[in-house]
């Protein structure tokens, strides 16, 4: 799976800290929460512009959700409009059990997992990795320089190359919690609901990414305390 710069950095910055990037979802009510919800009521009462404040507001979640699970720009656009044609159908049916983007990224994850359920698809995210000039040597014999400071070694391309690798390689469940942690767009609960977990597995599951990924560097040569 391919994943944008900004994921990339992000992951790794996740990695060199013991504080996860992940928000969690304040007791007292949210702001952008309470916004949103007076805008679904309007949208429900049959305010078409104020469904449209409520995409320009939710877009760039859907969006990163989406490229999450698919790691493709193109596919994740796609998946953006395909979640808001169906949010603008079910909005009748929101009672705001939930915060509006919480419920709106269960929806926009399912339908990037349908996209994603192609065997050809999923085959060609996780197995074709990034070589540049034709380079297919074993990543073992591209040890890095140990004598690079770590704000070297994190600003370095190969790192950011090898991460992307290293990171197809995970579990498919332990890699979708990461990604979407190490955007830091989503809470634990967010992402709970995307996934339909508890927020406890949401948080072993990064955990568990994070040590094996932790791991899978130093193997490479690259160390994170």
């Amino acid at each position: 799976m391919a994943e944008s710069t900004d994921d990339v950095s992000a992951t790794l910055t996740l990695m060199a800290s013991e504080v996860p990037v992940t928000r969690s979802e304040p007791v007292v009510s949210n702001p952008d929460s309470a916004i949103d919800l007076a805008l679904v009521r309007r949208a429900q009462a049959g305010d078409d512009q104020a469904f449209g404040q409520l995409v320009e507001r939710n877009r760039r979640a859907v969006y990163r959700a989406a490229f999450a699970a698919l790691g493709s720009a193109e596919d994740a656009e796609d998946v953006a409009q395909e979640t808001f044609v169906a949010v603008y159908q079910k909005l009748q049916g929101f009672r705001g059990d939930s915060a509006f983007r919480t419920w709106l990224l269960a929806i926009a994850w399912r339908k990037a997992l349908d996209r994603r359920r192609s065997v050809s698809r999923w085959l060609r995210m996780t197995v074709t990795h990034d070589r540049a000039d034709g380079d297919e040597r074993d990543m073992v014999e591209q040890m890095p320089d140990t004598s690079r400071s770590q704000e070297d070694v994190l600003s370095d391309e190969d790192l950011q190359r090898t991460v992307k690798r290293l990171i197809g390689t995970l579990p498919r469940k332990l890699r979708d919690a990461l990604l979407l942690s190490g955007s830091g767009d989503y809470s634990y609960e967010q992402i709970g609901s995307m996934l339909g977990i508890p927020v406890g597995t949401v948080k072993w599951r990064v955990s568990e990414a994070r040590r094996l990924l932790k791991k899978k560097l130093a193997s490479v040569g690259y160390a994170y305390e």
